[in-house]
């Protein structure tokens, strides 16, 4: 029973890959908007509810597992060490972030999130929508880890944070556009990343200890 759960389970991964890919190479060659999920649905040879059962809308297809990547920033942020800011929690996923899509194939990558949500209005609102949720899952982290900030100004940080993350974004995403060397737009992007999360830091600490100092 053991291995064919096991199966099983590698064929809905190897279903989900195959369907990420097909509507990535849809999104290259059309663009996001002019893609339907019953084209993703013909060209996978499925059914289009087999499209559904793995991705419940459209913009899945582009920002898969976008429930894990916000439980992640949470988990960062509420669990890392008492003398660790919510920004240096973050660092290693931002860094992350920016080598993994350095390291994708530049044609296949138009197809991909960064790129389609610059060029894709209606993608790039679902972008900021996620990353408003995002914003506030990282505000209640910090509720619970330093209750002496307010929540307004948890939330202000935490925004903060989630603009850099987009930011990081739509730089990759703009590179992949216009055909810029990764490797180069990467460099470039871990140092304005630091700086731009130092400062975050630095800026978090100031706040806490202010807080601090009233309790």
């Amino acid at each position: 029973m053991t291995g064919d759960m096991g199966r099983r389970e590698r064929k809905k991964l190897e279903m989900r890959q195959r369907l990420t890919d097909v509507a990535a190479q849809l999104f290259m060659d059309r663009g996001y908007d002019a893609v339907a999920m019953s084209d993703v649905a013909r060209v996978a040879g499925v059914a289009d509810q087999t499209v559904y059962n793995y991705f419940p809308t459209k913009p899945n297809l582009v920002l898969d597992r976008a429930d894990d990547m916000l439980e992640r920033s949470r988990r960062a942020v509420l669990e890392r060490a008492p003398d660790t800011t919510p920004a240096e929690a973050l660092r290693t996923q931002v860094h992350a972030d920016i080598d993994h899509f350095a390291a994708r194939d530049a044609v296949f990558a138009r197809g991909e999130f960064p790129a389609q949500s610059v060029a894709s209005e209606s993608l790039r609102r679902y972008a900021l929508e996620f990353r408003h949720d995002q914003a506030g899952a990282i505000a209640s982290a910090i509720g619970q880890t330093d209750p002496s900030v307010p929540p307004l100004v948890a939330r202000a940080h935490a925004s903060a944070l989630t603009t850099v993350m987009q930011a990081v974004t739509d730089r990759i995403g703009a590179a992949i556009l216009s055909g810029a060397d990764l490797a180069v737009v990467a460099r470039g992007l871990h140092v304005d990343a630091d700086i731009a999360l130092t400062d975050a830091a630095e800026a978090f600490r100031s706040t806490t200890a202010r807080f601090a100092g009233s309790a």
